[in-house]
């Protein structure tokens, strides 16, 4: 009898050999360890799990079905409240959202809801199940802008209604930033998120890529010209921020964006493709996200000695324990309580270098974390030839700037009630990223199931 206060344990890679390739780190369960994690789920009625989840997926209910081997219920189960659970069971920060809720945690660890997700959705991808469509459409039409975690959402959920929705995509490729932001060793492309997608189309959603919204056309024009009757605005927050320190345009340092973007939807890593990019032999990726984590470990496989430069100590790191814990694994440097002071530059204009300033921490800001403050004469240098800032990014302004009365604030970030996705604009709602700046993939789901429902109240109401 296996022990109910521990999980079965995830087969991984070994880090020593995924530190060299762009393979999925993480195996999986099979179904009989998915059988056996399941039969640790106490089934409460009053599930505090389905609280700590931004879509509401019905946990226990999914769960006993796995612990009854029933697999293609148990994504039946999923369906009701995910369009994209293959994703969420990899990227999701569980950890701090239903399993942090979970009641087996308060003496041993918690149920692994995360990877039980995966596995009943790579069953469905592999075993072709197919999503619950609407019988017949109901001839309203709705347009949503961004084919990311949110926009997908969305239109899954529209879909299911009877909506008739199209999604209107910037880029050649679906998927946002699932496609770009997100290394193939965490959440492979082909795989899962192609799979995933299909899965929507299946749903009715018609997808259109290579339209930029602002440029190719407007909200205005959609409402107006093409007569869709609202819109949701899913498109993401891409645009990079930086430190403002000298040295910053020097050749050899990227946005952790453009680096990613590079390497995950143009195959930088690829030597097949005509798309490289600097690697860089010695990279410092200044910040401590998620996305710093998938930068630094890209850096690292493309070949690179990597160092994370972090000016707030390792119990603030934002990013996701497993994340860190894997960087760390494969060989990833943590220069923590460090601030970047200046990239130096080579007479031919490329990074030779970055002063950086030791940290301590004082006391606690606007966010509740101890504030970093610079120790006075402790200035170093360290030799870089690669910088990638990852600071976090806003909305690029294109969208609100051509559409009228579209209510933005100081961050660029489109005004929505968080209910309802409603924004100051009647009948164009938004939310995911566009709304909020940079936050996770679960969040923006939310938030596209939220748009879903105060868009079809809306409709549902003027069409009585």
């Amino acid at each position: 009898m296996a022990d109910v206060l521990k999980r079965v344990p995830v087969r991984e890679q070994d880090p020593k050999v995924r530190a060299t390739n762009f393979e999925e780190v993480c195996y999986g369960y099979n179904k009989e360890e998915a059988m056996e994690e399941a039969t640790r789920c106490l089934n409460c009625k009053n599930a505090k799990c389905i609280q700590g989840c931004p879509v509401s997926i019905n946990i226990p209910g999914f769960v006993a079905k796995v612990k009854d081997g029933d697999i293609e219920g148990a994504y039946k189960v999923i369906g009701e409240s995910s369009a994209l659970p293959a994703i969420c069971g990899r990227v999701c920060p569980q950890e701090s959202q239903c399993e942090s809720k979970c009641i087996r945690g308060i003496k041993g660890d918690p149920v692994s809801i995360g990877k039980l997700e995966r596995f009943v959705a790579d069953y469905a991808l592999e075993n072709d199940i197919k999503p619950a469509k609407a019988d017949k459409t109901n001839g309203h039409k709705v347009a949503v802008i961004g084919s990311g975690p949110s926009g997908l959402t969305c239109a899954g959920d529209l879909a299911k209604l009877g909506y008739e929705v199209t999604v209107f995509e910037a880029l050649h490729e679906l998927g946002g930033v699932l496609v770009y932001g997100i290394p193939e060793f965490r959440l492979p492309k082909q795989k899962v998120v192609k799979k995933e997608i299909e899965k929507v189309k299946e749903l009715g959603v018609k997808f259109e890529t290579n339209v930029v919204i602002g440029k190719s056309t407007t909200i205005d024009q959609l409402m107006e010209e093409e007569n869709f009757e609202a819109v949701f605005i899913g498109s993401g927050a891409g645009l990079p921020m930086f430190m403002g320190i000298p040295g910053e345009t020097a050749n050899g340092v990227f946005s952790a964006n453009e680096y990613l973007t590079r390497s995950n939807l143009m195959k930088a890593f690829d030597d097949s493709y005509d798309t490289p990019i600097v690697a860089g032999k010695k990279v410092a990726v200044v910040g401590g996200g998620n996305v710093a984590m998938d930068a630094a470990r890209t850096a690292l496989r493309l070949g690179a000695e990597v160092h994370i430069v972090y000016r707030r100590s390792e119990a603030e790191l934002p990013a996701r324990v497993e994340e860190v814990h894997h960087a760390k694994e494969e060989g990833v440097i943590f220069d923590l309580l460090t601030n970047p002071k200046e990239i130096l530059v080579d007479d031919n204009g490329w990074v030779k270098g970055m002063k950086v300033v030791k940290m301590e921490l004082g006391e606690p800001d606007a966010s509740g974390r101890r504030r970093p403050v610079e120790i006075p004469g402790s200035e170093y240098e360290i030799e870089v030839d690669t910088v990638i800032m990852s600071l976090g990014t806003s909305p690029n302004p294109l969208i609100s700037s051509t559409t009228k009365g579209l209510e933005i604030n100081k961050r660029k970030c489109i005004v929505a009630e968080e209910s309802n996705g409603q924004t100051s604009k009647a009948c164009v709602f938004a939310g995911g990223d566009a709304v909020t700046g940079a936050a996770t993939v679960i969040l923006a789901m939310g938030a596209g199931k939220a748009g879903a429902k105060g868009i079809h109240e809306l409709l549902s109401a003027k069409n009585k």
